[in-house]
């Protein structure tokens, strides 16, 4: 079963489309690659792939347009307007897409995971990192998670805001107590296109809070592409999504 909706977002002053595929179980916000829409991840295989859990009502996967990722990708704008986009696609996910979610799963206090791939996998934990209180887990696969290199080397506050490397030393309090009830897989090949250090580096920054995470390795035969991403998915959500 697959629903869509689209809307206009004050906090990114433009349109933005939600996606949903599956009828029952655990909500799950699948962020696309740097330059998808809402609609890539059932283009390059990735909902077929979870098509076992789809059909068993164990998820319900929603995707929505990576417009932050498209910025990014593109050079759109200066790096400032770049990571300005970012750091309101994060409140638009917290404050629009998940209430939308929720919404959608009969309302309540659901709690989603996140997931994603390449930028989408920093997104993903990004989200996780920021609003503990709206995920529960994150899974990243073959993430990208320093953005500079994006920003032409530059620093900026709305980069600090947006990026868990640079806000997590930082964090404490209530926010980084429920942050610690999370939990968090970083995931990455070892082939082609993969760099593995980054996933690392990721899961030191959690570590050194005391954020509960798990690097898996899945070696040289894993490139940076589509067909790992749909071996890695399915996986993971099978372990975090209880069988009825």
């Amino acid at each position: 079963m697959k629903a869509s909706e689209r809307w206009y977002s004050e906090r990114l002053e433009r349109e933005i489309s939600l996606v949903r595929w599956g009828a029952f179980g655990t909500p799950v916000l699948l962020f696309p690659t740097a330059g998808g829409d809402a609609d890539e991840v059932e283009r390059m295989g990735v909902v077929e792939a979870c098509g076992g859990l789809l059909a068993d009502g164990r998820i319900k996967l929603y995707s929505c347009d990576s417009v932050a990722g498209q910025a990014l990708a593109n050079r759109q704008g200066s790096p400032e307007h770049r990571m300005w986009l970012m750091d309101r696609f994060h409140a638009c996910i917290a404050e629009e897409v998940a209430p939308a979610i929720r919404a959608d799963s009969g309302g309540g206090p659901h709690e989603l995971v996140a997931a994603g791939a390449s930028i989408g996998a920093f997104n993903a934990i990004a989200v996780l990192c920021r609003y503990p209180q709206v995920f529960s887990h994150a899974i990243g696969m073959s993430g990208t998670y320093d953005l500079q290199p994006l920003l032409d080397g530059r620093f900026t506050d709305h980069l600090y805001f947006a990026s868990p490397l640079h806000f997590l030393p930082g964090l404490e309090g209530e926010h980084l107590d429920q942050l610690r009830r999370r939990f968090a897989i970083i995931a990455s090949g070892e082939g082609a296109w993969e760099n593995i250090g980054e996933s690392w580096r990721m899961a030191e920054a959690l570590g050194n809070k005391g954020v509960p995470n798990r690097v898996d390795a899945w070696g040289p035969d894993f490139e940076h592409d589509w067909p790992t991403w749909h071996r890695m998915l399915p996986q993971y959500l099978d372990e975090l999504s209880p069988s009825a």
